[in-house]
């Protein structure tokens, strides 16, 4: 059986369970207390970063290098075509990608954590130690978030905001210029993945780890920058990739 080391709320961690979905394979997702990770992570991988695959007898961290993996070891559902051009091409909406996650976290994270202890209810899962203990869990992973992610700086946050602008635009004129179905080519791959997998917290995505609870209120300025996403190709692309061809197979709140 295949294990995915996780965070129920990264995105990153999204990606990977979207990959393994994709390629029908079965795995449990196992999650790990934030900052205690660090260890774990350490132990079996040599890094810090989760998510983190136990395929066997072999461990793979960092989302990109789980595809690679994946396509590697499973050809079938492939998520990168072999024709090198298409390749290429995903390959470095995928690097954004990653850049992209960086600052959507930050500037989600900064408006969710402000006040909000829904976004804690979800890290710390439904049960385990975290869950016995949240009296004094949730105020260690606030603290935790806060200094990891600088999320008290609002010159950070800002500067995030308007990474996340320029690239937003990016990708709009890329999905425009491959006719607005898919970023690369003319199926689901890695690069949509990817970039879906990175900006579903800020559109709120149905079924997602992100998903409002009802009357719950947004920011303004969190509930503009929402909608202006969802007016954009963009937007609409991520919400139907989302509905029609994410078939999660396991529960992203994991164990």
């Amino acid at each position: 059986m295949r294990t995915l080391y996780q965070f129920p709320l990264s995105h990153f961690c999204e990606k990977a369970r979207w990959m393994l979905d994709h390629k029908e394979l079965e795995y449990v997702a196992q999650n790990l207390v934030p900052g205690v990770h660090r260890a774990f992570a350490k132990l079996k991988t040599g890094q810090y970063k989760l998510p983190i695959l136990l395929d066997r007898d072999q461990w793979i961290a960092d989302s990109t290098q789980i595809a690679l993996y994946l396509d590697q070891k499973y050809p079938e559902h492939t998520l990168l075509r072999s024709d090198v051009k298409y390749r290429n091409q995903a390959l470095e909406i995928n690097t954004l990608s990653n850049e992209l996650g960086r600052h959507v976290r930050r500037w989600v994270l900064a408006y969710s954590l402000n006040g909000n202890d829904e976004s804690l209810e979800v890290l710390i899962g439904e049960k385990g130690y975290m869950r016995q203990f949240e009296k004094y869990s949730k105020p260690l992973v606030k603290a935790l978030l806060s200094k990891g992610y600088h999320l008290t700086n609002n010159e950070r946050v800002q500067e995030s905001k308007q990474y996340l602008e320029v690239m937003i635009s990016t990708l709009n004129q890329t999905l425009i210029d491959n006719k607005g179905q898919y970023l690369v080519g003319d199926r689901l791959g890695l690069a949509d993945i990817a970039v879906c997998s990175m900006l579903a917290p800020i559109l709120e995505i149905e079924d997602t780890p992100w998903e409002r609870e009802t009357g719950q209120p947004l920011v303004n300025e969190f509930q503009k920058f929402k909608d202006d996403l969802i007016n954009l190709p963009l937007g609409q692309y991520i919400i139907r990739i989302y509905q029609t061809e994410r078939n999660a197979r396991v529960d992203w709140r994991g164990i």
